[in-house]
């Protein structure tokens, strides 16, 4: 168990005699000391439940310090402030939870008390049309959280909600039967249907006859013409082999990967149901759901303030030519993924734009079926910005494609190996640009605050030092490199249980004991940059120690328990790291 959870069970022990039935609970936790100077982990919890019982901080610090027992992790805790009650742990319980972290796979980190199913949303390209910078976010994220969810212990369902139904396809069609080129198709599947379809949509602004012959051929496919039928199944056939070469690149994979066409037969029927039961009803010859007039507006997402008043903002699920819209699929989608899966959590992680969206066709599930506990979480993130501080375009004002994006962090990585390392072979070197390359990309993103746009920097995402992908890469390698040259050197490399003397070793020590608070915080409504911090902290606390604590040279036990803190980092670092989607290197 974690220091903190340990502390925290103390704590709420001695709460039991008080009434804290009106203190909101996150009030009442143990946190991470906001000064170390005055202890590791601190509780304020005395200051808002003074406030709900009407008394003095103080007293009620005192009154929990006088029932608090934590001999066995730390010093005697101490009140400081108006009422704050501060931790310092001990070394020895230090010492003893080090040497359980560094005999566990799993470094010390729990398993989940009560294991839960999750649907992980993410990713989610268009058929036809290349993966782009815009896609990138939501696939390191997504993937990102797959792996947190997993190695606590939890079963998730990872799905790739492709979008392959809807309009365009009807301009692809007309533009494969008449305009194809087969030698094209061959040599760049995606770029020759991105061709036919910005063809034939050029053409269909300037004469309305190719915009009919566009909805006709629609009209064919979704009555389930054989011939537009086949042409669909090879767009969708060519489309996924582009995604699975981006995603192998990216070491991501999926459960599912069930689009939009899976569930169009099920539409009709949707929207019928809710005309029914009186959830949606016509607007100007579409079907719409609009606000039940229950809650307060400003939370209601079918409402809208407009000249200070608060007017209809309908959800549309069926055009008035009867075409469904993205709200009627993602219900169709929520329905399916309850009634398959059965899940506790279902997560979708797509651009804050989207925000609104899901807001109403989360609103819209809970009319629909008011029964259903599941948990639904919109995982928002910001866009990625070029320098000029608008979202990150080409030279010559085109969307990055993300093949492009990737093929130059290899490249740029591949410079900067061959500057501090010319004399590896070519395959090692291209091998270290390949790993560095996309570590830089998704560490660069990972680090963000989630909800914020970021300015994309190559100099700063494959920079040696700060907290990038490459100083943590680096790190690595060091903690690596010194059992190399150890046995290189004829020096005993063996390991032992940790004792913590030099300031330097026990603020390494708390570090990688707080590998476990870390994971639980990141999965708190997904703000994944607290890995990222964990990371370059440790990675910090490393180098520190490495600078204070000689570890080859020192005596035999002191070297054995500084080489097992070398190996409790680089492990703690490794796993980390690949819970962000990162491989570490052994040398570089």
């Amino acid at each position: 168990m974690s220091a903190q959870k340990i502390l925290q069970s103390a704590v709420e022990a001695a709460l039991s005699d008080f009434d804290v039935s009106n203190v909101a609970p996150e009030t009442l936790q143990v946190v991470a000391a906001s000064n170390p100077q005055f202890g590791d982990y601190q509780w304020n919890g005395a200051l808002p439940l003074a406030k709900a019982l009407k008394q003095k901080p103080r007293d009620i610090a005192t009154r929990v310090l006088e029932r608090l027992d934590v001999s066995a992790i730390s010093e005697s805790p101490e009140i400081a402030g108006p009422g704050f009650l501060n931790f310092r742990l001990k070394t020895s319980w230090l010492e003893s939870a080090l040497d359980h972290a560094r005999l566990d796979d799993r470094l010390g980190v729990e398993k989940a008390e009560h294991p839960e199913r999750f649907v992980v949303d993410f990713s989610s390209p268009n058929v036809a049309k290349p993966m782009h910078v815009g896609h990138i976010r939501s696939t390191i994220i997504g993937a990102a959280i797959v792996r947190m969810l997993r190695f606590q212990g939890h079963e998730v369902v990872s799905d790739n909600h492709i979008g392959d139904w809807g309009t365009a396809f009807g301009k692809i069609i007309v533009g494969w039967k008449s305009e194809l080129d087969e030698a094209n198709l061959a040599a760049d599947p995606i770029g020759e249907m991105e061709r036919l379809y910005q063809l034939i949509n050029e053409r269909g602004k300037a004469d309305s006859s190719v915009e009919d012959a566009a909805r006709l051929e629609t009209a064919k496919l979704q009555a389930g013409d054989e011939e537009n039928l086949a042409i669909w199944r090879q767009v969708r056939d060519l489309s996924q082999q582009q995604f699975d070469q981006i995603y192998a690149r990216l070491d991501v994979s999926f459960d599912e990967t069930l689009g939009e066409s899976f569930y169009n037969p099920r539409l009709p029927g949707l929207v019928d149901e809710l005309i029914e039961r009186g959830l949606a009803r016509e607007s100007d010859g579409a079907i719409a759901v609009f606000s039940d007039g229950q809650g307060d507006p400003k939370d209601d997402p079918f409402l809208i303030s407009r000249d200070g008043e608060w007017t209809d903002f309908p959800a549309l699920i069926r055009k008035s030519d009867g075409a469904a819209l993205y709200a009627t699929t993602d219900l169709a989608t929520l329905e399916h993924r309850i009634q398959t899966w059965h899940p506790d959590e279902i997560v979708y992680v797509t651009d804050a734009r989207q925000a609104g969206h899901f807001r109403q066709v989360f609103a819209a599930f809970r009319r629909w079926m008011p029964e259903e506990k599941v948990r639904l979480s919109h995982v928002a993130f910001g866009t990625i910005l070029g320098e000029d501080k608008t979202p990150l375009k080409t030279r010559e004002g085109g969307t990055v494609k993300l093949v492009a994006l990737l093929d130059e962090a290899q490249e740029r990585a591949l410079a900067v190996v061959r500057e501090k390392s010319p004399d590896l072979n070519e395959e090692a070197a291209q091998n270290i640009a390949r790993v560095v390359g996309v570590s830089a990309v998704k560490y660069a993103d990972l680090s963000q605050n989630r909800a914020s746009d970021y300015v994309f920097s190559w100099d700063k995402m494959l920079a040696l030092s700060g907290n990038s992908a490459v100083y943590l890469l680096y790190a690595f390698a060091r903690v690596q490199s010194i059992f190399r040259r150890g046995r290189e050197r004829g020096v005993d490399v063996s390991v032992d249980a940790p004792r913590l003397v030099e300031p330097a070793e026990i603020e390494l020590g708390k570090c990688l004991l707080r590998f476990n608070e870390a994971l639980t915080a990141s999965l708190r409504d997904y703000r994944l940059n607290t890995m990222t911090d964990y990371v370059y902290e440790l990675a910090g606390a490393f180098s520190a120690f490495f600078r204070d604590c000689p570890v080859l040279t020192a005596p035999d036990e002191v070297r054995a328990s500084r080489l097992a803190l070398c190996d409790l980092t680089a492990r703690t670092l490794q796993q980390a790291l690949l819970l962000l989607g990162i491989h570490t290197l052994d040398q570089m």
